[in-house]
């Protein structure tokens, strides 16, 4: 892996690669990513391999999406000859089986995939562990009268019998530059010192991390992170989806938006295509903005009004962080405009660059929900990549000690 093999890095359930965009930001050199979504991983192909040749990529794995099983079944030797050679394996297993957001089972297929990602780490052996997931994960399932181990519990166990000095920590996203109050569980381990080192590090490095990015200690608001972004900016109709209108930018009116907008050579932004909402909806959405509490879930009355059978709408106050995005975009209601939010504008909420183009359908539905993974779901699973970045870069800094 030539001279920056202890910077190398693989990521594992990648997604469309918010924590990958960081980690390259943050000097990390890309080996590979396994990701099993074929959506997801045209988004982080696209960006991060055709655009940045980011990941190494090894000649025996092919470069398209992988599920992790599959490849610890094909490949078992190919990860252990790794093994010693890789500073970092990041990210996290799928969260909709521990989420709160979500329906919560404990028999969620994809609850077991924890197993998978210990298998993995035994194998390849590397000096660091990077670990994201829903603050859930850290809750015990319910057992009759009691609650079972936490899945937190059960990785930090298991990495502390492979060797492991482990932490883990509740950290909020909104303290680190990203306009969302957006609380997850982060697990580190390391080979040899001290995993607490990390969550004080990220502490200590958190206001010059900022300061260089121009960002400043404030929390960052939606209207900061989005406002170049509205329909009253100007929209034309779209040359790639017929009879929808896109957006334009107006110009960069906040150090959030330039940073965002730094390196995009595009005039107009990519995946700001906005919603075709019936007169109706459009009327609905009008009423809870003017009338219901910002930043809280739609009241019980106005859902009546309504006939509302939507357990989430949530209206953005302009002048707080955003709450938590989840993969569902009709969850929250544009602050100002009377419509849903657009993927571009997902994207900003989670911290990607501009320059950062989304793949794959805008959304789906039904059944489809559960094989697919289109460009709302992509951002609303992924880590932002600012806090990525400050990530790798204390990581970095750990390694190299």
């Amino acid at each position: 892996m030539g001279k920056n093999n202890s910077c190398t890095y693989i990521d594992i359930f990648a997604g469309c690669g918010g924590l990958s965009l960081g980690l390259f930001k943050a000097g990390w050199h890309g080996l590979f990513a396994i990701e099993k979504s074929k959506m997801a991983f045209e988004t982080l192909n696209h960006n991060l391999m055709d655009k940045k040749k980011h990941f190494a990529w090894p000649d025996w794995l092919p470069q398209k999406a992988h599920n992790i099983k599959s490849i610890l079944r094909k490949y078992p030797d190919k990860l252990r000859e790794l093994s010693g050679k890789v500073g970092l394996v990041a990210g996290g297993p799928p969260c909709q089986g521990f989420s709160s957001a979500g329906r919560r089972k404990e028999n969620d297929r994809r609850n077991k995939l924890v197993d998978d990602y210990i298998r993995f780490i035994q194998l390849v052996n590397p000096s660091l562990v990077f670990f994201e997931n829903v603050k859930g994960f850290t809750i015990g399932f319910k057992k009759k009268r009691s609650r079972g181990e936490a899945y937190s519990q059960y990785v930090v166990k298991n990495l502390e019998q492979l060797g492991y000095n482990v932490q883990s920590q509740i950290l909020d996203f909104s303290e680190f530059g990203i306009p969302q109050r957006r609380k997850r569980f982060i697990l580190v381990g390391v080979r040899h010192g001290d995993a607490k080192m990390f969550f004080d590090r990220m502490v200590q490095a958190r206001a010059a991390f900022l300061k260089q990015k121009g960002l400043g200690n404030k929390k960052i608001t939606v209207q900061e992170a989005i406002s170049d972004l509205e329909r009253r900016n100007g929209e034309i109709f779209s040359a790639t989806f017929e009879g929808f209108s896109e957006g334009k930018y107006s110009e960069a009116r906040t150090k959030y938006q330039k940073l965002m907008r730094e390196d995009n050579d595009k005039l107009l932004p990519d995946s700001h295509r906005f919603p075709n909402h019936s007169n109706d909806t459009v009327e609905k959405f009008k009423f809870i903005l003017e009338k219901c509490t910002k930043n809280k879930m739609v009241d019980e009355h106005t859902k009546k009004k309504f006939a509302l059978k939507k357990r989430c709408i949530i209206p953005l106050d302009k002048n707080k962080e955003s709450p938590t995005l989840t993969t569902l975009p009709d969850d929250y209601i544009h602050y100002r405009e009377p419509r849903i939010l657009t993927v571009r504008e997902y994207a900003r909420i989670q911290s990607f660059d501009d320059w950062f183009e989304f793949r794959g359908k805008y959304t789906t539905g039904g059944l489809l929900r559960r094989r697919e993974v289109p460009r709302y779901t992509q951002i609303g699973n992924a880590i932002p990549p600012l806090f990525g970045e400050l990530s790798g870069r204390v990581l970095k800094e750990m390694l190299n000690e």
